[in-house]
């Protein structure tokens, strides 16, 4: 059989949300093969278990047929977007992007979920992960320690406001470096926001 190993896979941030096409779908199908196992995963990426020796060239498919493809399991995942429901422009669809290719894929001591919402609606549930970004008018918001698992759930705590497009890589690429030094072993966001007390965290990326 082989050893295996599994890849994270999702579509483009666009307009609508997380949109498949049907030759993607079937792309994923075919360099999977009919034996692999597919999963569904609750932060919009499919898990596609796939040959280890195989793994560079699937890739290369994958991201050919215009998917993202990314480590599965313990590292940030894909930005969690919202539908951008209010327009690309207005919702800040080349800012998802952007914030999208800069924080994706970076291994963390747990599974990092980061939302992303266009406006105030936020209709992807943004508060509700480890990080959040939401857009309001022409500056951001940014909260953290947002926990749904559990019969404790948690929503995500105001980090900080108002901040410009140009910060918004700066301050959450040293959020999760910060994490990624600091965590005790395989440490939740959540709890290690705690921890570190907002105060501290406001310090760090001042």
């Amino acid at each position: 059989m082989g050893d295996k190993t599994k890849l994270a896979v999702s579509p483009p941030i666009q307009v609508g949300g997380s949109l498949f096409t049907p030759d993607q779908l079937a792309k994923i199908g075919t360099v999977a093969g009919s034996d692999a196992k597919i999963e569904m995963t609750s932060f919009k990426q499919l898990y596609v278990e796939v040959p280890l020796a195989q793994r560079e060239a699937i890739q290369d498919e994958l991201e050919h047929a215009g998917l993202e493809v990314y480590p599965a399991g313990f590292a940030t995942k894909s930005l969690i977007a919202c539908n951008f429901c209010k327009g690309a422009e207005e919702a800040g669809l080349e800012t998802a992007r952007i914030l999208n290719w800069a924080i994706a894929g970076i291994a963390t001591p747990t599974p990092l979920k980061i939302g992303y919402a266009g406006c105030a609606l936020g209709t992807s549930e943004p508060l509700m992960k480890d990080i959040a970004v939401v857009k309001m008018r022409d500056t951001f918001d940014i909260y953290v320690g947002g926990e749904p698992k559990g019969i404790k759930v948690l929503t995500g705590r105001l980090f900080v406001s108002g901040i410009t497009e140009e910060r918004l890589v700066p301050v959450l690429s040293t959020l999760i470096d910060f994490y990624k030094q600091q965590a005790k072993g395989k440490e939740k966001f959540s709890k290690f926001v705690d921890r570190i007390t907002l105060e501290q965290l406001k310090q760090i990326v001042a």
